[in-house]
């Protein structure tokens, strides 16, 4: 007995050794798939994080842009193959019309023949018309049409708004495709718009104060008395005028790039500059596709004219944010002076009585304004 009892304890002891080792082997499984969560936790926090900066909120609309642009490529390159040669096809069918009419005709009744034919032209060039202009008919093939500068600046004027029409979908899948896009990047487009004019806004802001104390040292120098003696320095603020300025010679730079790049007059570049920062977007002149058709290096203009687009968007909120910080400042000094006003007018016709001052320091003090605390004492009949 002793011995099988021996050879049951030998048997026992290695099971509950394997079980252990078998635990202690979860245990650490366990701790590093929770180490490897908290791991991608921390990453896409960080992620999250970079996007909600400035510079995130840019490269993010940067990226959607191409993502769209190879979107439309994909659906309207490819598969608007069918929706090309539109004109041949009505080309096709008007000689088919002509024939018809010429065989029934046979008797060469000249009256009733042309009456028939010019019918018939009538419709062709209506057809021709509408294909041309309202289906913005192009006699190039889609692929050579949807390139990825011109699908990059298709997606720019959809989530601007600009909307300049030189460029439209076809199909199905391509107007699903834009409202869909719109819907996501019109929103992005405005976080992007209201965090680049705070960026641009605090760097003119910081770039204006050192040249007004640089350009006015005298100034400066009383400043800093002002501010040793116990008084608080005063605000530099931008004024409107160099916001209107930075904005002109913006436009300015580029009436002058796309004139030389596209042999445009001088009110021509300005023209499609203005209508573009505007976002009016009317289209009759765009680059690369200008007035008389499709330019050289057409990629390399649409791509640098998409970067002029970006940066004159984010000079413009700049600009809104600065003429409405001078705007709310001015209207709050105009507000506290109105009140001061109606104070005084109060007490001179009687309506307000101040009460006197329990002490009075010096003449000054006497002869000053009512300070806030003299107002908090006054009393309405």
């Amino acid at each position: 007995m002793v011995v099988e009892r021996s050879r049951h304890s030998q048997k026992v002891h290695p099971v509950i050794g394997s079980h252990k080792s078998s635990q202690r082997s979860h245990g650490t499984s366990s701790s590093s798939s929770r180490e490897s969560r908290l791991h991608c936790k921390n990453c896409f926090r960080k992620f999250i994080s970079l996007l909600c900066t400035q510079v995130g909120v840019g490269g993010l609309l940067v990226a959607y842009a191409i993502i769209g642009a190879f979107a439309f490529i994909a659906v309207e390159g490819e598969m608007g193959i069918g929706t090309a040669n539109i004109t041949v096809e009505i080309h096709n069918k008007t000689v088919v019309n002509l024939w018809s009419h010429t065989k029934r005709h046979n008797v060469l009744n000249k009256t009733l023949w042309r009456n028939d034919v010019d019918k018939t032209l009538l419709i062709f060039q209506n057809r021709v018309v509408t294909a041309i202009i309202k289906e913005s008919y192009d006699d190039l093939s889609p692929l050579e049409i949807w390139t990825f500068p011109a699908a990059l600046m298709y997606c720019l004027s959809v989530f601007t708004m600009i909307g300049y029409g030189h460029m439209t979908p076809k199909t199905v899948p391509g107007k699903i495709l834009t409202i869909s896009y719109a819907v996501i990047g019109i929103p992005l487009y405005i976080v992007y718009f209201m965090n680049m004019g705070k960026v641009f806004s605090k760097s003119f802001k910081f770039l204006y104060r050192t040249m007004y104390r640089c350009l006015n040292k005298n100034k400066r120098e009383h400043d800093e008395e002002t501010r040793l003696a116990g008084w608080e320095e005063p605000t530099i603020l931008v004024p409107s005028t160099a916001c209107i300025w930075v904005m002109i010679f913006y436009m300015a730079f580029g009436t002058i790039m796309f004139a030389e790049w596209e042999n445009w007059s001088y009110l021509n570049s300005c023209y499609f500059s203005f209508t573009s920062l505007a976002k009016i977007g009317i289209g009759d002149i765009v680059p690369g596709i200008g007035v008389h058709g499709r330019t050289e290096d057409n990629s390399t203009k649409l791509i640098i004219n998409f970067m002029y687009l970006l940066i004159g968007m984010g000079l413009i909120a700049m600009c809104y944010t600065l003429m409405k910080e001078e705007f709310l400042l001015k209207i709050h000094a105009f507000n506290e002076e109105f009140k001061e006003k109606v104070y005084y007018v109060g007490i001179k016709l009687g309506i307000i009585v101040e009460d006197e001052p329990k002490e009075q320091d010096d003449e000054y003090s006497s002869l000053s304004k009512p300070s806030k605390a003299s107002r908090k004492s006054v009393r309405r009949r």
